[in-house]
């Protein structure tokens, strides 16, 4: 439908219209239309250019900051880290101010210079061949020394020596002072590490203290020599019947 003429409104506003303005209307009324037009373009590319600009910085901060990431590392803790501390955190107990003193080694024995051997300062033993055949008379030594740095006194007595053989659940076998004991008196002075050895003979027989029981070869295998001098007594030496 057509607009009458003289209604007052004019032609409809287009592209062309506004850059080469034709109508009633004074030519001012078409230049503002233009720049109405021009500001609304300019603002609509503006607005585009805006938001390339703004997706182009997000995206190169986000680019930037996992950039920092990978190369600074992550920086919350393992979880390694939060339960074991580390070295440097780690306390160590401060040295104490007075050095603690080591312990000393016990006190050797006294013995008095001249005085009879205690036992702690006599030394025994006993030497064995180590094996013999079932029925032949070995001789056992009897080895004494006196372990002070002074020299002391000790009764030799043949009486209050002794040698037992035991077997290898420690029945007694033989004692050297069963069948055939002797007496004497020899109270004897001990220079500072001086060794005694005594040899006792065994007939290679059984014996008891009474010397009543039927004597007997014992059978081969393991036995031991235990010696004693009165009250000390020595370690078990081995010997093999064979």
């Amino acid at each position: 439908m057509r607009r009458a003429e003289g209604d007052g409104v004019g032609p409809p506003i287009t592209v062309p219209g506004v850059l080469h303005p034709v109508g009633p209307l004074p030519a001012a009324v078409y230049w503002r239309r233009r720049l109405v037009v021009l500001a609304l373009v300019a603002a609509l590319v503006g607005g585009l250019v805006w938001l390339a600009v703004a997706l182009l910085d997000r995206r190169g901060t986000a680019g930037g900051e996992a950039a920092a990431q990978t190369t600074a590392g992550p920086t919350e803790l393992p979880a390694l880290d939060r339960v074991v501390p580390s070295v440097a955190a780690v306390r160590t107990p401060a040295a104490p101010s007075v050095p603690v003193a080591a312990p000393s080694a016990p006190p050797a024995p006294s013995q008095v210079a001249g005085e009879p051997c205690t036992d702690e300062v006599l030394a025994i033993e006993v030497r064995t061949p180590g094996a013999v055949p079932v029925g032949s008379k070995p001789t056992f030594e009897l080895l004494l020394a006196n372990t002070a740095d002074v020299p002391c006194v000790r009764a030799l007595d043949k009486e209050l020596q002794e040698l037992v053989l035991v077997d290898a659940a420690g029945a007694r076998v033989w004692g050297s002072n069963d069948c055939f004991p002797e007496s004497s008196d020899d109270p004897r002075t001990l220079a500072p590490g001086e060794l005694v050895a005594i040899p006792v003979v065994w007939g290679g027989l059984t014996s008891e203290p009474t010397c009543t029981a039927e004597r007997t070869t014992p059978p081969p295998g393991a036995y031991a020599v235990r010696g004693r001098l009165d009250t000390k007594v020595s370690a078990d030496a081995p010997l093999t019947l064979q």
